[in-house]
Formats: structure tokens, sequence, C-alpha cells
């Protein structure tokens, strides 16, 4: 429904009241018994009486000198004017059938200096059939993709991972799906792209029985002045699942050992349509056990994000373990197939399990300082709840 004038809200006031009496709408997911966040959607008790109280009383409308003043929309764009942006060099083209693999898109910056991106919107010219966009920066000197065609869309090779669905991609500036939000750092944080970096674009599209064309594109908004900490998304994730035929309530879970003191800014559980639920949990070096977000009810319709109110303290040692959920039972309405053992894999009938969450840490810190040792991470676990 629109939004952008009385006229075109008012056929939906019966819907509204509805949607905001069973929380529906705004979607926020955060069981409020856990930690604080400064992307709260809720709507206050107050705010629904109002909406109901208006609904109820015939949804008229106000004067109009109280409107507000109109929409100063910049290109499209919910981030402020991009300093620059990158667009897909060749409009990939969308059959009308089939199964999509993933595709990648390589994009030479052509930075001859370093540059920190204070914001980051990804934006598909074709949402229609864009499931995702998920944007990463490729440092010079890095093998991930190394051959791979420049400015074409393609499909890389499965040896050696080099697909995996960014897993093991170092940082990356947000990206496109249902229900997101741009990437937007606190002042004097930043995310670092080296001179010379090479934009990479994993784009995922859905056939629906038209065909279409897209030129996904990406602008940043750099900081004004050098950031103090730059940051970086790390998961708990785990590929390494079986969900037996019919099970209401598998387990899967990781954990992530983090070797360098850093703060804790965000989180976002990501499964596909069996996903059911998801809980972050800190154990620190002195045993202390700490829940930092707990998702009772998972919706694969919306991709959010959880900012931390206050940020978080990690010390070096800490564990972050991600606890998931999965309904493969007939009595998942959005499950595709309940008579079937489902695997990791990139399509949304396949299932995934990523407990990604941001942390800042000063600016000379990297991923492989908060990652080291290899052998300190735990194994992954995968296992039936009864």
């Amino acid at each position: 429904m629109s939004f952008m004038s009385y006229e075109s809200t008012r056929p939906a006031a019966k819907a509204i009241k509805a949607a905001v009496l069973t929380k529906k709408m705004p979607p926020w997911f955060a069981d409020p018994k856990y930690g604080h966040f400064e992307n709260d959607r809720t709507l206050a008790d107050a705010d629904i009486k109002t909406l109901v109280s208006w609904v109820d009383a015939g949804a008229k409308a106000g004067n109009a000198k109280d409107a507000p003043k109109p929409m100063a929309w910049v290109e499209g764009w919910n981030i402020p004017k991009p300093d620059v942006v990158f667009q897909m060099p060749t409009a990939f083209k969308i059959p009308a059938s089939g199964t999509i693999d993933y595709h990648y898109v390589i994009i030479p910056t052509g930075f001859t200096e370093d540059k920190y991106v204070q914001f980051a919107e990804s934006r598909p010219t074709d949402r229609q059939h864009t499931h995702h966009i998920l944007s990463f920066i490729r440092e010079p000197g890095s093998k991930w993709l190394a051959g791979g065609p420049i400015g074409v869309a393609f499909v890389p090779s499965r040896e050696g991972g080099e697909g995996g669905g960014g897993a093991s991609i170092g940082d990356g500036l947000g990206g496109y799906a249902p229900g997101t939000v741009p990437n937007v750092m606190r002042p004097g944080q930043a995310i670092l792209m080296k001179a010379g970096s090479d934009l990479v674009l994993q784009l995922h599209y859905t056939a629906d029985g038209k065909e279409a064309e897209d030129r996904s594109e990406v602008g940043l908004v750099f900081a004004k002045e050098k950031p103090t900490e730059r940051l970086v998304m790390l998961s708990a994730m785990n590929p390494k699942f079986a969900i037996p035929p019919g099970n209401p309530n598998y387990e899967v879970s990781q954990k992530v050992t983090l070797q360098a003191d850093s703060t804790l800014m965000s989180m976002l559980p990501h499964m596909h349509l069996r996903g059911k639920d998801m809980l972050f949990t800190a154990t620190y070096p002195d045993g202390r056990k700490e829940t930092l977000l707990s998702v009772p009810h998972y919706s694969f319709s919306w991709q959010l994000s959880y900012y931390l109110d206050k940020p978080l303290l990690l010390p070096k040692g800490t564990t972050i373990e991600a606890i998931a959920h999965f309904d493969n039972s007939a009595n998942n309405p959005a499950n595709p197939d309940p008579t079937k053992e489902v695997h990791f894999g990139e399509q949304s009938w396949d299932e995934m399990m990523f407990g990604f969450f941001t942390v800042a840490v000063p600016a000379n810190v990297t991923v492989m300082d908060l990652m080291r040792p290899p052998k300190a991470q735990q194994k992954p676990t995968g296992a039936a709840i009864e």
C-alpha cells in the first residue's frame, strides 16, 4: 500500500488497524527481555491507540495545514547523496524459468588512495526478481575469484570454496534483501576500502515466468575524517547439518571465539523458509554468560539487523554463539517440502544458518587478528531437539 498521501492510505485503514493490533507491523522480532536496540521499530501503546481510534472514528482526513512537507527524495537513495555510485557495467538477463545460481560481478573501484565508507547502500534496478545482493571488498592481492571476468556476471568454481554465499570473504558493505536497511556507521567509525580494491557483488535472482534485466548498483558516502575504528562483519555459521524430514525443532549452532578486544555493534540472524528462531549469546573470559539477542519468531520475509543501543565491549577470548532452530514439519506453512531431508544450500528451498554480527575494532586491527588462531574456533554442531 502507498503512504504517500491521505488519499492513497485511506483505503487500507482497516488493514492498518489489524496490523498494529496484532503487532505484525511494523516488523520487529527481538524478544524485549534481552537487549535494547536503537532501531527498535516497536510502536508505543499510545501510538497504537491513536491509530486504532483514528480508524474507529472513520479514518477522517486531518487539517491540510498540519500536513508534513512532501518527502524530498535523493534519487531514490535511503542514504545521503552518494559520493560515488558503482553500477554493473553489463545487465544480467534474468530467464523466465529455471533455477538461477548465485552470480558474482567484479567491479574495479579505481581508487588510488584508501577510502573510509560511512554509508553504503545496495540497490537492484529490478526488485521483482532480485532475491538479494551482497557487496564485498576484494583487497589488492586477494586470490578470491582470481581470474574471474571483470564487469560481467559469472558463476565461480565450486572448488576451493570460491562461492559458498560469501562465508569465507573478508570485509563487506552490507547488501539488499526485503526488509534490510542501508549500512550506516556512527561518527568515528567506517569500513576501510584500500586503494586498488575491487567491489564484488554477489547476486541471487529468482525466475517468475517473465524475462527481465537487472543492473544493480552500490552507493557509497565517505567519512569526512579518518576514523578511529573500522567495522568488521563476522559470522557464527554452520554449513554442516541435515534436517530430518518432518522434524519441527532441529537445532544447529556455532561458536566463534574472538582473539582480540572488540565492540559489538549489531547482529543479523539469517536462515531460509524453515528458520524458526535464533539466539545469540556471549560467554566472557571469566565464564560469565549473557544473552545478546533472542528472535523467537524468525521471518524469512524480513531480513532485519539489530543495532545495539549501547555498543558492548567484547574482551579478547569472548565466545559468541548462535543457536538456531528449524521447523521442517508440515505445520510450517512456508515449508517447501516437509518430506525432504534438508541441507545447507544457496536456494531458498535449501537452508542456511548464519549468525552475522558486526564489531568495531581499532583501525589497524584486521579480520585475521580477530579470528586467529583457527584451532581455537569451535566445531559446528547439529542435533535434533525432541
